[in-house]
């Protein structure tokens, strides 16, 4: 062809490739919302809500959500889904559902009466198709002192005098939602320091941030890491300390560096696990603590743990979830697997369960509809399940129908 020479070739294979490369570039995947987080269901999809614990105890629990649902204004909107109800409304559903429990129903008659007052959502799961990862936490004991000594030589902090966090949306509507944490240092904000930082630079030493010892870093790691605990002073006084902010940095998971630095096995990671690896790798124990940059505050506190909506957290009722995700305070039903341990404190098996639970906290690792930490609560048992507890489940939240007009 005439007038067709090798630049026009060129230009030619560039326009094509130019084409081609939207169709090689994988898609990213939106997050899921809060409107497509949980699917209402269909009565033949419920689950038999068999529930492996007294009842006594999820009474419990609702009379601490009913605590929290009563500091709001009535109208407050909670969603579930697609659909939004009111605070009054989840108030009325609590109230209802602790009537049908104290009439005593076998599991049949209690799905029934769920069937026929209730409607059911599932969350979508990190599948689509209601699949959870569910983890467990519970509340350590670490012995403590109110003043630095060689036995009590790592310092609990409290909230900095110069830590600030920035609602972005006030300033755009676009960024509605989004926060930043950080410093106010010299009329400006900047990122509040780091665990390495903080740990093992003594950013925080010495400027009044102190609110006690301990004895013992890798419990006050794994204090950081459950967000509340005792502390257990010098003269029998037991202090409840419990989560209050964080230094806004990425959470990093240490157990997932472990297992990609080929130190642990991924079918053996727990808690218990990486206790063992660092009382044998002390040299270590800077090094990979220092990997999760976020950082923890503390705040002393009457009674504890105390959740993300301001309640005491009931031992095997309370669970954290991306509450950006689900409703506050809401009733739930959750389907896993719980470990049946020995009089060794081994773990012998695990069998397959059902609870009703309250949606009482959250937590820096819980993010999206496909996570769910379970509180176990305190004591031996409480510290091997939460330790060890890493199994699919499935979450469904329950709220009262609305009657016609109403």
């Amino acid at each position: 062809m005439k007038g067709f020479d090798l630049r026009n070739t060129l230009h030619l294979v560039f326009l094509a490739l130019l084409l081609l490369i939207p169709a090689c570039v994988p898609k990213v995947k939106p997050p899921v919302t809060a409107t497509q987080a949980l699917v209402k269901l269909q009565p033949h999809q419920f689950p038999d809500f068999s529930d492996d614990m007294s009842y006594g105890s999820v009474e419990t629990a609702i009379d601490q959500s009913l605590n929290y649902l009563e500091r709001l204004d009535a109208s407050t909107p909670f969603r579930f889904g697609p659909d939004t109800f009111t605070a009054s409304h989840l108030a009325k559903s609590m109230k209802a559902f602790c009537e049908l429990i104290k009439q005593n129903h076998s599991a049949e008659k209690l799905r029934k009466a769920i069937e026929t007052s209730f409607w059911v959502y599932r969350s979508v799961g990190s599948d689509g198709r209601g699949k959870v990862l569910f983890t467990g936490y519970y509340e350590p004991a670490l012995q403590g002192s109110m003043h630095p000594s060689p036995d009590y030589p790592y310092p609990v902090y409290r909230k900095p005098d110069d830590w600030v966090r920035i609602d972005l949306g006030l300033f755009n509507p676009k960024y509605e939602g989004e926060r930043i944490i950080g410093r106010y240092v010299n009329q400006s904000v900047v990122p509040c320091f780091s665990r390495e930082e903080i740990d093992s630079k003594g950013r925080l030493r010495q400027k009044g941030s102190e609110l006690l010892w301990v004895s013992d870093r890798v419990d006050l790691f794994f204090l950081h890491i459950q967000g509340s605990g005792r502390v257990l002073l010098e003269d029998g006084t037991a202090l409840h300390v419990n989560y209050d902010c964080n230094n806004g940095r990425p959470y990093r998971s240490i157990g997932k560096l472990l297992i990609d630095e080929g130190t642990i096995s991924e079918e053996e990671m727990s808690m218990q696990r990486i206790r063992a690896f660092m009382e044998n790798n002390p040299q270590d124990i800077e090094r990979i603590f220092n990997h999760n940059e976020s950082y923890v505050f503390f705040r002393l506190v009457d009674q504890g743990p105390i959740g993300a909506i301001e309640v005491p957290l009931t031992s095997g009722r309370s669970v954290a979830t991306d509450l950006s995700l689900f409703p506050r305070a809401a009733l739930a039903f959750i389907q896993s697997e719980k470990p049946l341990v020995g009089e060794d404190g081994t773990i012998q098996s695990w069998e397959t369960f059902g609870r009703f639970v309250l949606n009482h906290d959250t937590g820096g690792a819980i993010r999206g509809p496909g996570r769910l930490d379970l509180f176990w609560g305190s004591g031996p048992y409480a510290e091997t399940a939460a330790g060890h507890m890493k199994h699919e489940g499935t979450l469904y939240f329950l709220v009262l129908k609305k009657l016609e007009g109403k």
